[in-house]
């Protein structure tokens, strides 16, 4: 940006257009470019297209400005040539910098760019400048022409008369097709280092006889986020705000920024766990006009300053940051684990946008704090591990003697107290009796036929292969199986069985298998059900993963938890082993034989 002394009083004029610069030497901070241009204009050396290529307000329709200033720029005395010094005096330099030369095209190509608003200028390079060294067409925000546009460009490009020359400025270099990059000399503009930013903003209010405080600039530089544009305008800004005197106080109102002192406060109370005190720090700068998503982005601003200062400490070293703040930030980057920040700026990320989107973004910033100060001082899974095998293991449980009624151990009693149920084939007197009668075929077929289906879980497997989900479950919670053989079944229903299981049964069974089967309700007790045993089986995996000490270390530690699930090795290899990438043969390679 220029820092020459201000124009006569006049109509007001911004400070971005008022302090724009005019020549190389007025550009901050892109003193690369600067070089090279300088010495390709001394050697004569001066490429057929420019594209440059930053972030906004850097400077680069203003350096093509004064590029096409400096190609046409004749001096004073009219007989200058082209340099990097153009003189501003000349008609041609105030007719460039005006935007009112004839020979020095500007097109926006935001809202031109179709391959019409393209072949107009490919027809009009055949003649010669009307008046100046060099017709030059600037195009702004190049990347928004089309495809088609970009094509009918390229052989102009490649080739143009000896009196054009194209100068492209974008933000998007990426979206620039490569053979356009390929026939243009690239220059990138550099973000405004926040030292040089400073400087030059300290000079313009210098020249604006306006008081400012440097933690106010300091403030400014950093809301720019390099742009010296951006930076011009809030200056502008904060000046009309201030009203001849301006500070940081007045700044942050201005920007609706936070007090960065209160939201290390508040920072500092989230990461100790203290939600209450974090809760009215937050309602008091709200109601001080501080934006909750304002004040969740300084949170993530600081998370992310404080781990970098963590890894490298001279990232403390901030132009834009205070002594005060500085001193903090490495305070807390000594004492907080990486591992607590990089969790506090994933769920920071989560909460901008849940407030972004929240109809009261007040109370959405309420409830990610809350959340923010539950986790702060959870531990990592290896230090949870590391606690629990140092922390004094629980007592043993009472075991229980004899008769004693066991020590806690599950154990369900059988038939008549005592041993497993009987489960086998019923004596001569078992049920039923009779089933073959009445059929058609011979006995022997019958029995070869329902030798298919040697166990009850024969029987549960056919009764799952025909999808009949419903009787699938009414078996295995209603059936507790006292006796099996092929084609007849004797079981004693579980509490809420159907009353018809045993007629669903034996009609379903004979429609899959073709004959008929005897199923009967006995007077035993019968074995478990299905649903039961499994049940049990689980009930045992949760005591066993119970009874081991780091499981008893961690219910002793969170006695409200509890085991929900078991997952096997086996069960876990072959998960593992279904969600494995299948292996790729090597391919081959005609040389191996050689």
């Amino acid at each position: 940006m220029q820092d020459s002394a201000p124009a006569p009083k006049g109509p007001y004029q911004v400070l971005a257009r008022k302090y724009r610069p005019e020549t190389f030497a007025d550009l901050v901070g892109q003193d690369a470019m600067v070089r090279t241009l300088k010495n390709a204009f001394a050697a004569d050396r001066i490429a057929q297209a420019f594209i440059m290529t930053g972030i906004r307000g850097t400077g680069k329709t203003t350096t093509a400005r004064i590029i096409a200033k400096g190609m046409n720029c004749i001096g004073p005395d009219g007989q200058g040539g082209p340099t990097t010094d153009p003189c501003g005096q000349c008609e041609h330099c105030k007719a460039i910098m005006e935007g009112r030369h004839v020979d020095v095209m500007e097109m926006d190509a935001a809202s031109n760019t179709s391959v019409n608003d393209i072949r107009e200028i490919i027809d009009s390079v055949n003649y010669r400048a009307a008046s100046a060294r060099y017709k030059i067409y600037i195009i702004d925000e190049v990347h928004m022409l089309s495809t088609s546009a970009f094509n009918a460009l390229l052989k102009t490009l490649e080739e143009p008369p000896a009196h054009v020359k194209f100068i492209f400025a974008t933000t998007e270099i990426r979206k620039v097709p490569v053979t356009v990059l390929s026939r243009c000399q690239r220059f990138d503009l550099r973000r405004i280092e926040p030292e040089v930013m400073i400087d030059l903003l300290r000079r313009i209010a210098s020249r604006e006889e306006a008081e400012i405080t440097d933690e106010a600039l300091a403030l400014i530089t950093r809301a720019a986020e390099g742009s010296a544009r951006d930076a011009t305008s809030l200056l502008d800004q904060a000046i009309s705000h201030g009203a001849g005197e301006t500070g940081a106080d007045q700044v942050r109102a201005m920007l609706g920024l936070a007090d960065r002192g209160r939201v290390l406060d508040l920072y500092e109370m989230i990461m100790r766990g203290d939600a209450a005190a974090a809760l009215t720090e937050l309602s008091a700068q709200y109601a001080d006009g501080a934006d909750p998503l304002a004040v969740l982005r300084d949170l993530a601003e600081i998370t992310h300053w404080i781990s970098v200062v963590k890894i490298t400490p001279d990232a403390a070293e901030d132009p834009t940051i205070g002594p005060d703040e500085r001193a903090r930030g490495l305070s807390l980057a000594e004492r907080l684990p990486m591992r607590s920040m990089t969790r506090m700026w994933q769920m920071l990320l989560k909460a901008l946008e849940e407030v972004a989107a929240a109809p009261n973004a007040m109370m959405a910033a309420e409830m990610a704090v809350i959340r923010l100060t539950h986790v702060s001082e959870l531990p990592s899974p290896e230090e949870l591990v590391k606690r629990l095998k140092d922390a004094p293991r629980p007592p043993e449980p009472p075991q229980g003697g004899p008769g004693g009624g066991g020590g806690g151990a599950y154990a369900p009693a059988g038939p008549a107290g005592g041993g497993a149920p009987a489960y086998g084939a019923p004596g001569p007197s078992g049920g039923g009796g009779g089933g073959a009668q009445g059929h058609t075929m011979l006995a022997q077929e019958v029995e070869q036929a329902l030798a298919r289906y040697p166990t009850f879980d024969h029987v549960i497997e056919l009764i799952r292969q025909n999808r009949d989900v419903r009787l699938l479950v009414e078996v295995e919670g209603g059936v507790r199986l006292i006796s099996y053989r092929p084609g007849r079944i004797e079981f004693a229903p579980a509490p809420g069985a159907a009353s018809d299981l045993a007629s669903k049964l034996g009609t379903a069974l004979q429609r899959w298998t073709g004959n008929r089967w005897v199923v009967t309700i006995g007077n035993e007790p019968g074995d478990d059900t299905i649903v039961e045993k499994r049940d049990a089986k689980l009930r045992a995996l949760k005591e066993e993963a119970t009874a081991h000490p780091l499981m008893q270390a961690v219910l002793a530690a969170f006695p409200k938890a509890e085991v929900t699930k078991i997952i096997s090795r086996e069960e876990m290899a072959a998960k593992a082993e279904a969600e494995a990438l299948p292996e790729v043969e090597d391919e081959w390679d005609p040389f191996e034989d050689e």
